[in-house]
Order: structure tokens, then C-alpha cells, then sequence
């Protein structure tokens, strides 16, 4: 019979952050920190009945999925506009 572990509140605290707080989803955090996907799910939930939300404002699972899309694009062209910043300085600098 495999012994079960056990989490500090702690470190449960802490993962259930990660989804409120930051819009991760479960199974990504889960993936992270080595925990069930289920135990993550418990631990969010009771964080959630024990930290309400100031003003109601969370995000549904739709606004969520946008906005994690739009942070994706921003980061796509930042990373473009870097390399487009670096190429006009090579070039301009080659043909001097």
C-alpha cells in the first residue's frame, strides 16, 4: 500500500494562487508544481470559498482564453520587433 503525501497549507495556498490570481489553468499549474489535476481542483476551489473576490470582476473561461491569446500575440510581436530592430541596425551599419 503506497503512503499518501502530504502538501503544507503553504504550498497549497500557493498553487491555488497561481490559478486565481494569475489565470493559469489547473492542468498547467498542476503540470508544475507535480500535483493531480483533481487535487489541484479541490485546493482552488476551497481557496475561492475562503477568499472571495472584491467586486466581482473575474474573468469567464472564454475572456480568460482571449485574453491569454492576445498576451501570446503582444509577446509574438515584441520578439518581431526586436529582431526587425536589430536587423535595421546590421544593415545600416554593413552599408556605411
Amino acid at each position: 500500500m503506497q503512503r499518501r503525501s502530504r502538501y503544507s497549507p503553504e504550498f497549497r495556498e500557493a498553487a491555488a494562487k497561481e490559478v486565481v490570481e494569475r489565470s493559469r489553468s489547473i492542468a498547467e499549474v498542476a503540470r508544475d508544481v507535480g500535483v493531480l489535476e483533481q487535487t489541484l481542483g479541490t485546493w482552488v476551489r476551497k481557496y475561492r470559498e475562503t477568499h472571495p473576490v472584491e467586486g466581482g470582476d473575474e474573468l469567464s473561461v472564454s475572456d480568460r482564453a482571449r485574453l491569454k491569446e492576445l498576451e501570446r500575440r503582444v509577446r509574438e510581436l515584441e520578439q518581431e520587433n526586436e529582431f526587425l530592430g536589430k536587423s535595421a541596425a546590421f544593415f545600416a551599419k554593413k552599408f556605411r
